[in-house]
């Protein structure tokens, strides 16, 4: 039986270069991949792009409203079947569309390898992360570093270079620009404190 797997990390864990490093493994040795995200995240559009430079457009830019069974249907059936699906960004997936990735790997027979966040920059689970942690049959942490040399857990998120802890969960660069930097807890704490502090004191 093929599997749905979820691979997760911090920001800047390398998710999007593992894979692209795996499409490039299975089209060596003669198998075909299909590479999809959801269209909520706008960066980069229909690109999936590696912060080492490399990057590919994806075969299907999913709307939100969109059945993922439909779209790979359709797609394969313009195309032909594929070897293995690869899900960039996964955790801006509806719960639904998580759903029919695990119905394609089990009932489709195709192994569907997933990457994306598991919690936002508020600490906050995302949907498709979240059902994910649920159903995929492996689940392995991308691992990456803080600018303090410890292990990274967590998001911080930064508008026009400060780092913020309010907001709405997804914030793509417009007007403001948007950065993501990855943290270890001890970190995070301390820059949510020294935030609310500033905002206290702003108050007064």
């Amino acid at each position: 039986m093929s599997k749905l797997y979820f691979r997760y990390g911090a920001m800047n864990c390398g998710k999007s270069t593992n894979l692209l490093q795996v499409a490039y493994n299975y089209e060596e040795r003669g198998m075909r991949v299909m590479i999809l995200k959801p269209m909520t995240d706008i960066k980069g559009a229909n690109t999936v792009v590696s912060r080492l430079g490399f990057s590919r457009e994806v075969d299907l830019w999913i709307p939100p409203e969109a059945s993922v069974i439909n779209e790979v249907e359709d797609w394969m059936e313009q195309n032909g079947r594929v070897d293995c699906i690869l899900a960039d960004e996964v955790q801006f997936f509806k719960k639904a569309q998580v759903d029919d990735l695990f119905e394609i790997a089990v009932k489709g027979e195709i192994p569907v390898i997933c990457y994306g966040l598991r919690t936002d920059f508020r600490m906050e689970g995302f949907e498709g992360s979240g059902r994910l942690l649920l159903l995929a049959h492996s689940i392995e942490e991308l691992k990456t570093i803080c600018t303090c040399g410890k292990k990274a857990l967590l998001n911080g998120r930064k508008i026009n270079g400060r780092f913020v802890f309010e907001g709405e969960q997804v914030a793509i660069d417009g007007l403001d620009q948007v950065e993501y930097q990855s943290l270890c807890p001890k970190c995070y704490f301390g820059l949510r404190d020294a935030y609310e502090h500033q905002r206290s004191e702003a108050s007064l």
